[in-house]
């Protein structure tokens, strides 16, 4: 992928880039994007998640020189970008897209045993690995990264991210459970194996409360909230700590972990085997 690398930072660091010439350099990455050839997020050796910045760059460049162009299916309109239409499959793909009006955009990635629900979306530059359920109603971001075997409840939303172009966008590794109407957002890393109880909401300004370690989850300047291997994640409530909180009784929303993954609660989960 050098060549196209090499390519796309030479178009995006020009003011007006030859029309042809950026188009057929977005037409290439978006097809390496849906061939799993390249990838808008990384995880390096040390474990850290880190966004391609050429990637990121290459999928605005495709916004840059896109025009809007009437894309409406029967009684229903749309108008986008002409670079970026929805993304053909063929049953060869091996994905399962059940009828009725879930939309994959051009330059995302879905490996073969996905399962998608009606209705959600998947955003370009998003990757999502081999046995995963995306649920209705449940959105999968702009460059986000589903890992394998992972189950997006129903209107689960994981956050995306295009600029700026060095912020990594939110991961959910192997094996997660995210449950329904959870939100997942602002770069957060979710580990492997971890489950979020329906309604949990993740930001990066989230404070994440681990009873059983006795410690407190937050994001730091240069590293995005991220939450443990195997961990069991509930919604939860902290009090406000001022005389007027405290006179009211008001409390923030607090995350807090329970516990940690063990046999009972991935017997809880085997819903996801029979859905596949």
């Amino acid at each position: 992928m050098s060549d196209l690398q090499t390519r796309i930072d030479s178009l995006t660091s020009q003011d007006a880039p030859d029309d042809a010439e950026a188009r057929a350099a977005v037409s290439d990455l978006l097809a390496a994007l849906e061939a799993g050839e390249v990838r808008s997020a990384s995880r390096g050796e040390d474990g850290v998640w880190r966004a391609n910045g050429w990637v990121k760059r290459g999928i605005l460049l495709g916004f840059r020189v896109g025009q809007i162009e009437d894309q409406s299916m029967g009684p229903f309109a749309f108008f986008d970008k002409d670079t970026y239409p929805t993304r053909p499959f063929s049953a060869d793909a091996g994905v399962r897209i059940v009828p009725g009006g879930s939309t994959v955009r051009r330059g995302s990635y879905l490996a073969p045993g996905v399962v998608c629900m009606p209705p959600m979306y998947v955003n370009v530059g998003a990757y999502v690995d081999g046995g995963t359920m995306v649920d209705s109603h449940a959105l999968v971001g702009s460059c986000a990264q589903i890992g394998r075997d992972v189950h997006l409840s129903a209107a689960a939303q994981v956050g995306g991210v295009l600029e700026p172009i060095g912020a990594a966008p939110v991961v959910i590794e192997d094996g997660v459970f995210v449950g329904g109407g959870c939100g997942v957002y602002e770069g957060t890393v979710v580990r492997e194996n971890a489950v979020l109880a329906a309604g949990v909401i993740l930001t990066r300004s989230s404070r994440v409360y681990d009873l059983v370690n006795e410690t407190v989850l937050r994001s730091s300047a240069d590293a995005p909230l991220e939450i443990p291997a195997g961990a069991v994640v509930v919604p939860g409530s902290r009090a406000v700590d001022s005389e007027f909180g405290r006179a009211n009784g008001l409390a923030l929303a607090a995350p807090m972990i329970v516990k940690y993954r063990d046999a009972s609660t991935d017997a809880s989960t085997t819903l996801e085997d029979a859905l596949r």
